[in-house]
């Protein structure tokens, strides 16, 4: 593989070397099955388990009875939307969220629909940010959830949530965001005190892929949410199947580390993201579809244009990983659809790019990224007779 610098950290993340050390012994040495409580192998998976339950509950601020296991993100959506629609469906069928969710959430949402829920989409503005008014607007006598992406996976956008909590909470409704972005980048304590379902994935805080995190405030009697996956009757009846030990000592270990030193990390990306986004935007008629707003620390968002994107990727690939957004809508042939939300046009919006970077990220990867980037725009638009008649 040709690729040197990894500029897709939204994407995933590789799993640190401490994180996979405190795996390892799950799988091959102390490998019991948390639920066999008749012998000690069991009896220390169990014990694996709470401790490493307790250390994220302590880490991001919540109670430890307030984290049912999952497969990731994806599958935590799943359950937090079609488990309130179940559970609430005798108080409304009416659920808002917005139009630059994440996939899972919109696919989500038009899953409920064929079941007879009705969603409103809110539209946001073009910083990518939700109107209050336009909150208020849409709640109704039957809304019974809303969900708003605390931070958006492709421009890094951060919603304003305590203010829509208020008003959601006001209403008598309910408050999902999803938290996948966040969690390893910026505090999400606050967050998780606001809302009443939030949801994390190991891998993208440098911790295994295949493990994720459901947040249910208030959840002690496990009652909050009915199962979306039964049998066996694990984590109080809500998430059936055996608990995945190893994977879930692996993220309260990643979450451990990214604790360490949040704040440092937060400012360093910060810098680095800065002088990737400044050095871009020297090439001529780049445009930043996220300078100056409230975003995540490590997320540079650019449009280029008079350059075709998927060619743009096609030959950026063999040297620097980056996206054109996220990695579960690759396959798309379509605009990113939180861009075109954003009022962004369709040809600006075909010639984007999305940069991630992480804490293996260097200055001189920045400066290497930057180079890159700038000789093969500049390649790309010598063929474009477009590019010639600019003037």
């Amino acid at each position: 593989m040709n690729t040197r610098l990894y500029f897709d950290y939204n994407a995933t993340t590789p799993c640190d070397k401490e994180v996979v050390d405190a795996m390892l012994p799950y799988f091959h040495e102390n490998f019991g099955n948390p639920s066999s409580n008749h012998h000690p192998f069991g009896w220390l998976a169990k014990s694996a388990v709470e401790e490493a339950t307790a250390s994220i509950a302590k880490q991001i601020g919540v109670s430890p009875t307030d984290l049912i296991y999952t497969s990731g993100s994806t599958e935590s959506i799943n359950m937090i939307l079609k488990g309130v629609a179940r559970k609430r469906q005798s108080q409304g069928k009416h659920i808002i969220t917005t139009t630059a969710e994440h996939k899972a959430v919109l696919d989500t949402c038009a899953f409920l629909e064929e079941e007879g829920f009705e969603v409103s989409y809110l539209d946001v503005d073009h910083k990518g940010l939700v109107s209050s008014e336009a909150l208020r607007n849409a709640l109704r006598s039957d809304t019974i959830l809303v969900a708003v992406l605390y931070a958006n996976n492709e421009t890094g956008i951060i919603q304003p949530l305590d203010e829509i909590a208020k008003i959601v909470h006001d209403h008598g409704s309910l408050l999902f965001s999803d938290t996948t972005q966040a969690l390893g980048k910026i505090q999400v304590n606050d967050v998780l005190s606001q809302v009443d379902f939030a949801c994390f994935s190991g891998h993208k805080v440098y911790g295994p892929k295949g493990i994720g995190l459901v947040y249910i405030k208030g959840n002690e009697d496990g009652q909050a949410l009915p199962s979306l996956i039964q049998g066996g009757g694990q984590q109080k009846g809500q998430r059936g199947g055996t608990i995945n030990t190893p994977l879930i000592v692996g993220m309260a270990k990643a979450i451990e580390l990214a604790y360490e030193n949040l704040d440092g990390q937060t400012v360093r990306l910060e810098n680095l993201r800065d002088e990737l986004e400044n050095g871009l935007l020297n090439i001529e008629l780049v445009v930043s579809n996220t300078s100056g707003a409230h975003r995540l620390p490590n997320t540079a968002h650019l449009s280029f244009p008079y350059v075709d994107g998927a060619s743009l990727l096609t030959a950026l690939s063999g040297q620097i990983a980056v996206s054109n957004g996220s990695a579960c809508n690759s396959a798309s042939v379509e605009p990113s659809h939180v861009l075109l939300a954003m009022g962004i046009t369709r040809t600006l919006a075909y010639a984007s790019l999305r940069l991630s970077i992480g804490k293996q990220t260097t200055t001189e990867d920045i400066q290497k990224a930057i180079e890159i980037i700038t000789q093969e725009v500049a390649k790309q638009r010598e063929s474009n007779i477009l590019w010639e008649r600019r003037n």
